[in-house]
């Protein structure tokens, strides 16, 4: 079960993706950020708005191995805690 961290997590990440050009609907926790025309640019824009809003530094090996946007959410929220 989510709770309200994660929730604003994966709002805060949504919100980003939809700015990036993504399409709201095609946003789901399996959805692959390739598949929704995430670009590298993207993903350093999507850390930097993590780290204001969270706290959480993610490194350029962290961002490498994000592939989908549970990935994103659930490395956020554990160092989030």
């Amino acid at each position: 079960m989510a709770d309200s961290n994660t929730e604003q997590i994966e709002q805060v990440i949504t919100d980003a993706l939809v700015t990036f050009g993504a399409e709201e609907s095609a946003i789901t926790r399996d959805a692959e950020l390739e598949a929704l025309d995430v670009d590298s640019l993207d993903l350093a824009e999507l850390s930097q708005i993590i780290e204001e809003r969270f706290g959480v530094e993610l490194t350029s090996s962290d961002v490498a191995e994000i592939k989908t946007v549970g990935d994103a959410i659930d490395i956020v929220a554990a160092r989030a805690q």
